[in-house]
């Protein structure tokens, strides 16, 4: 049940000061009769006057509270929903050489890229996820789930050093068709993070294309690294040194592998660029919904009305019949 004007509601307020000067006033109510010997009274049954004595203040309130619930409207509905949702498949590859330890994002850019992903999973309950990691090679870190509890937390365990040093993106792409492939689902997409050229696998980033295409596949490709320089850490005999390098990228790689799946390509240079694509990215494959709704309102308040009336004419009754008083 609902309410048209639940305002009106608030007129129930108005019982507490009526009931309070109800109660003040029956110190003063009482009839008193002097008598040289009321033991004779004693143990004499009440009238029935005496129990119906408080049944009039109580038909009162009764009176105000279901005029009080009919102005507010009470509505009755009838309301019938159907809502169907189907989730995608997301296979995520992240590139984990040792050039993603540049420090031109922060901390660097594997820690925002993992940062920025574990967000986008966590916003998307009716999806099918998967990670996939590549360097030198490529491998699965977490198939495909809607357990996302257990795929952010293996994205914690995601660092340079996994595999050899290099950059195989046709690897890093063929593994997520190799594990999307057979799905029934019918929107597929990969989200292909990477800073580097491709210089290591058997696969060419154009091949892997190109299979993905074959599947359906649509391929979202993302460069990361500002423009100019930044500066990477390196591990040497006598401990972290950073280098200087260039921040330069196969970028037209990318964007083939993006426009050859129906995809799209973005270059992320800081935190909040990298965020926005995301962002944009989750709004261009959002779960497709559907849902039908029917609802009809009935108008609920004669009840109450008739009842308040009933409450009214009952009070009227008792006060001038039976508990009818002759006044001084």
């Amino acid at each position: 049940m609902t309410f048209h004007s639940p305002e009106y509601l608030f007129l129930l307020l108005f019982l507490i000061p009526i009931t309070g000067w109800y109660i003040w006033h029956l110190h003063d109510a009482h009839a008193t009769l002097r008598m040289s010997d009321t033991s004779e009274l004693a143990g004499q049954p009440k009238p029935l006057r005496v129990w119906l004595i408080h049944v009039p203040f109580a038909l009162r309130v009764l009176t105000v509270t279901m005029l009080s619930i009919s102005l507010a409207r009470p509505q009755l509905s009838n309301r019938w929903q159907s809502e169907s949702t189907e989730g995608i498949d997301i296979m995520m590859a992240i590139d984990v050489s040792g050039t993603m330890l540049a420090e031109d994002l922060r901390p660097n850019r594997l820690e925002a890229a993992k940062e920025v992903a574990t967000n986008f999973v966590l916003n998307r309950p009716n999806d099918n996820i998967g990670l996939v990691v590549f360097a030198g090679e490529s491998f699965t870190q977490c198939p495909l789930t809607t357990d996302h509890a257990v795929l952010v937390n293996l994205f914690g365990a995601v660092k340079f050093g996994l595999i050899e040093d290099g950059t195989a993106i046709g690897l890093g792409l063929a593994n997520c068709v190799n594990r999307m492939k057979d799905s029934p689902t019918k929107s597929k997409v990969i989200i292909l993070l990477t800073d580097g050229s491709n210089n290591r696998g058997e696969i060419t980033p154009q091949t892997a294309a190109e299979i993905a295409k074959t599947y359906g596949i649509r391929v979202y490709a993302v460069g990361v690294g500002s423009y100019g320089q930044a500066r990477v850490p390196v591990q040497t005999p006598y401990g972290t040194q950073y280098m200087t390098m260039d921040s330069e990228f196969d970028e037209g790689t990318l964007q083939s592998i993006a426009k050859a799946t129906g995809g799209e390509y973005f270059r992320a240079t800081n935190n909040a660029s990298l965020h926005k694509i995301y962002e944009q990215i989750d709004q261009l494959e959002k779960s497709k919904i559907r849902v039908r709704e029917y609802s009809k309102r009935y108008e609920n308040f004669m009840p109450f009305l008739y009842a308040a009336l009933a409450c009214l004419i009952l009070d009227i009754l008792l006060r001038h019949f039976v508990l009818r008083t002759i006044a001084e």
